[in-house]
């Protein structure tokens, strides 16, 4: 059995929640036993039975200021603590390196199998947000790296990220492995998608719709959206946000002091994905000016309905395209981005070239991806064997 282990898990939609789904999903799927870890999230029930893969949850408390996030407490859960001295696992995989990623550790070290740990994220900004302190920060940095230098295989999702792990002391091997996504329209469909979407969103004629879908967090340089729209008072857009988080209140603050009420929509946070890939069509640019992102799990499911990402210089998920090839990329500035989404929307063919071709570059599927993971699955778990047969 193979135990994919992640402190969130849908309901709560991130990149790393559907990343786990999707490895389960489709390890499963290729006729492999799989069982996920993770803490309790209220409104699961609905989302575990619907899936054919086994979920294990364990008691959770809310994290405060970080909603919908959880912390797990497993060795509180005794029912879980029963039925998880029970499982018997080939290899686990952590993609976090907190509660969930500590019981995959001490399930390798008690049963004597390989674990592998994704580095998906910039931690540090993070406990920086709630920790002031920056010794106290630089200590929880170093802890997170002990427990990546524990795994026996450490990957990252873009050969970007390495940078970052480098940064935090990390010294050992790493894999690039790529994150997939879910989403796939033919070509044929997709033009009714959008027009079906866009009629329902009450766009005007040849509006210029701006789609963001993540966690409505400052960190994910919400501000630098709203302050380079604030530039374009009068321009022909609406911008649509999907999610929740933290900031959502202060958010709806901000947007109203810019004076753009009339010009953003939240939609909250959407957990049918139908209706997410219809509203990715329906979008005209996908505006991602995120420095915080390792990857952009959305920036691939944006590029699979033919919509191309704006980002900017030297972030890392921006490493993943090229500028005017398979997706666009502006200055670190408010007002040079809005240049830039003002030239787009006067070359809407420029927009539809580039978002055909970030379809065929910047998507893959899971289905593909998950065939690689096997492959890279067998070769770790040969390896422990004759390592630990000496």
């Amino acid at each position: 059995m193979y135990g994919i282990f992640n402190d969130n898990f849908p309901p709560i939609m991130d990149g790393v929640a559907l990343t786990t789904h999707n490895y389960a999903y489709w390890l499963h799927e290729r006729g492999l036993d799989v069982r996920v870890i993770t803490p309790y999230a209220p409104n699961a029930g609905a989302f575990i039975k619907s899936v054919p893969y086994k979920v294990n949850s364990f008691f959770s408390v809310p994290i405060p200021c970080r909603h919908p996030y959880r912390y797990g407490l497993p060795y509180l859960d005794l029912p879980f603590q029963h039925n998880w001295r029970k499982m018997d696992f080939e290899l686990v995989h952590a993609h976090c390196p907190f509660t969930t990623g500590n019981l995959a550790y001490s399930a390798a070290q008690r049963q004597g199998i390989p674990m592998v740990a994704t580095f998906h994220s910039k931690y540090r900004q993070d406990f920086e947000h709630n920790v002031k302190c920056k010794r106290v920060v630089d200590w929880m940095v170093r802890h997170i790296i002990c427990f990546y230098e524990k795994a026996d295989e450490v990957w990252i999702p873009l050969p970007a990220v390495e940078e970052t792990l480098r940064e935090y002391g990390y010294k050992g091997h790493v894999e690039v492995v790529e994150n997939g996504n879910d989403f796939y329209t033919p070509k044929a469909q997709l033009e009714m998608m959008r027009k079906a979407m866009r009629e329902e969103l009450e766009l005007i004629p040849d509006q210029t719709m701006l789609l963001f879908v993540g966690q409505h967090i400052w960190e994910k340089n919400i501000g630098f959206i709203l302050e380079s729209l604030a530039l374009l008072q009068g321009k022909h857009f609406h911008l649509f946000m999907v999610g929740t988080g933290y900031a959502v209140r202060d958010i709806k603050s901000r947007i109203k002091a810019l004076g753009l009420s009339d010009s953003v929509t939240l939609l909250g946070n959407i957990q049918d994905r139908e209706r997410l890939k219809r509203i990715y069509a329906a979008a005209d640019i996908f505006v991602f000016p995120s420095l915080y992102d390792t990857c952009g799990l959305v920036v691939r499911e944006a590029a699979a309905m033919h919509t191309p990402s704006l980002m900017l210089e030297n972030s890392t998920a921006a490493t993943a395209i090229r500028d005017g090839v398979d997706g666009f990329i502006s200055p670190d500035s408010p007002k040079e981005y809005a240049r830039r989404v003002e030239y787009l929307m006067e070359h809407p063919e420029l927009i539809e070239k580039v978002g055909a071709m970030a379809s065929k570059t910047i998507s893959r599927s899971w289905e593909n991806v998950i065939e690689e993971v096997i492959l890279r699955y067998r070769d770790i778990q040969e390896s422990y064997k004759f390592k630990h047969a000496k």
